[in-house]
């Protein structure tokens, strides 16, 4: 009768632990999933942002260049000219974050760097560890008792 009662506790068991497996599996799935959407959304707010940042700033940016190529024209001066050049700079760079291919080469240039470029990734001291944090923590605790 006990053998019995032991294999069902046993079962039980093992039973109880592969839930808890499946359990802590699919959280962690979900929360791989809620990172990725988190990221997903932040990267769509950034391009976002540069669209809009775009059409403030491709407006500005023609009205100054009408207007420095017209004082040059009017005036004789190539010199009115040369704001233009930074500014151009600026407009490409926000036109290729928007609607170009910026953020692809970023992120394959990023994809490099994780394959070749591993050791400039490393943290000072290394990966914190559990066992770094609870070291921490206890000399802050021992700091603000002492106090």
């Amino acid at each position: 009768m006990g053998f019995i009662f032991s294999k069902s506790m046993s079962e039980n068991m093992k039973n109880q632990q592969e839930f808890m497996l499946m359990n802590a599996r699919l959280q962690l799935e979900r929360q791989l999933m809620m990172q990725n959407e988190m990221r997903e959304r932040q990267m769509a707010l950034q391009i976002a942002w540069s669209r809009e940042f775009l059409k403030y700033f491709g407006s500005f940016f023609g009205i100054a260049a009408i207007s420095l190529t017209a004082g040059a024209i009017r005036r004789k001066k190539p010199a009115f000219l040369f704001p233009i050049i930074p500014l151009s700079f600026i407009f490409t760079y926000q036109y290729d974050l928007g609607y170009g291919t910026l953020l692809q080469r970023m992120k394959g240039e990023a994809e490099n760097i994780l394959e070749t470029e591993k050791s400039k990734l490393q943290l000072p001291r290394g990966v914190i560890t559990f066992e770094n944090l609870e070291k921490a923590r206890r000399e802050q605790s021992k700091f603000f008792i002492d106090k």
